[in-house]
């Protein structure tokens, strides 16, 4: 059970990551398991599939703890902590505030309250209540009513765009209580593809996070969304504003690896050959997101979504050493892109991982050195 509580609320990237594709899931491919012979990965020192944790791409014990005492508790307490504790123009920030409110949009979902019982969740309302003037307790609940109105309303319904506007007073309130928190503000792009805003009302928001925070890539991933949806039918826009992030990253940022998901975002609806994997724009995306992540921090939390990224273009490309590198940093964790697109995240993951154990055996690799 407290891996189905935490599901939703750890694969967060919930709502900015999970929609990339989400209008054609079954185009990522597959990998025929055929391919993948006799192989065992457990020699590498793989986790067995039912052992792989499909609530987040890498590890974050401070927040899972966190979320463990909230749920049993259902004091707010330990998550306000947490996220003062938390650097305001961290990735993490953003990533604890979409795990906090997807618990709390998950709780809501399994117990929607009644005559006789309490609402799901209703430590939020109570830390939002308590704590007006907190910051961090706004931002979460203003993506809360981000991911309520995604997954309980959808678009087109009459009250998802009531949801939505009332999601960016929160996002607003928010970045009042904090001016130099980019978070409220990465929240509102989610708000802004909901309410489909104009561009230049769109470009204005942006302007305040890269003001704030340049190089955040939980940022960038979400307004490379909104161009995706808001240009569909077209990618030039898309690849236009993933390179020109590339372009402009500094060492050690992984905006370096936004084209390699502006590619992703624009596969297409059909399982492709390998040459396709090979073709100058995938390679080159490749070979940006394989720059970004060699010299990423080794905290960074978005370099374990990059990877598991690279793992799915590098076996497909037959790209097996490398691929086994990847997997030797990210194994263990599974609620990252593209596995999160499929009904068993780990079952996939656990697919391509044979296969590129096969392929580097196949091609003269053993356990031992692997790679990197």
């Amino acid at each position: 059970m407290a891996i189905l509580w935490l599901l939703m609320a750890l694969l967060t990237l919930g709502f900015v990551l999970v929609p990339f594709l989400r209008r054609r899931r079954g185009g990522t491919g597959r990998v025929s398991p055929g391919h993948a012979g006799p192989a065992d990965p457990a020699k590498y020192g793989f986790a067995r599939q039912e052992e792989l944790d499909v609530r987040m791409p890498g590890a974050d014990q401070d927040l899972l703890d966190v979320l463990d005492v909230v749920r049993r508790t259902q004091d707010y307490r330990a998550a306000e902590q947490l996220l003062a504790g938390t650097g305001t123009a961290a990735e993490a920030r953003w990533q604890r505030v979409q795990a906090f409110a997807g618990a709390a949009s998950l709780e809501l979902q399994q117990r929607p309250g009644g005559v006789h019982e309490t609402p799901g969740g209703q430590w939020l309302r109570v830390w939002r209540a308590e704590r007006a003037e907190d910051a961090g307790a706004t931002a979460v609940y203003a993506e809360f009513l981000v991911q309520q109105a995604w997954r309980t309303s959808r678009p087109g319904t009459e009250d998802f765009p009531i949801i939505m506007k009332e999601a960016r007073e929160a996002c607003r309130e928010a970045a009042q209580a904090a001016p130099g928190d980019p978070v409220p503000y990465i929240v509102e792009l989610s708000v802004a593809r909901g309410l489909a805003y104009p561009a230049p009302e769109f470009e204005r928001l942006w302007l305040k996070i890269v003001d704030l925070a340049p190089h955040h890539m939980g940022a960038h991933l979400a307004a490379l969304h909104y161009w995706c949806e808001k240009w569909h039918g077209s990618r030039e826009r898309a690849y236009a504003f993933a390179e020109a992030a590339a372009a402009r990253a500094p060492e050690g940022s992984l905006t370096a690896a936004l084209p390699l998901f502006a590619v992703f975002e624009h596969l297409p609806e059909v399982n492709l050959v390998a040459s396709f994997y090979r073709s100058e724009v995938v390679t080159k995306a490749m070979h940006g997101a394989l720059h970004a992540v060699h010299h990423a921090r080794p905290d960074d939390p978005m370099a374990a979504h990059v990877r598991h990224l690279l793992v799915f273009f590098l076996v497909r490309a037959e790209r097996w050493a490398e691929a086994m590198d990847q997997l030797t940093h990210v194994d263990g964790h599974v609620g990252a892109l593209p596995w999160t697109l499929t009904a068993d995240p780990a079952a996939e993951f656990a697919l391509y991982r044979a296969v590129a154990v096969a392929g580097y055996e196949a091609a003269g690799g053993s356990p031992a050195p692997l790679p990197g």
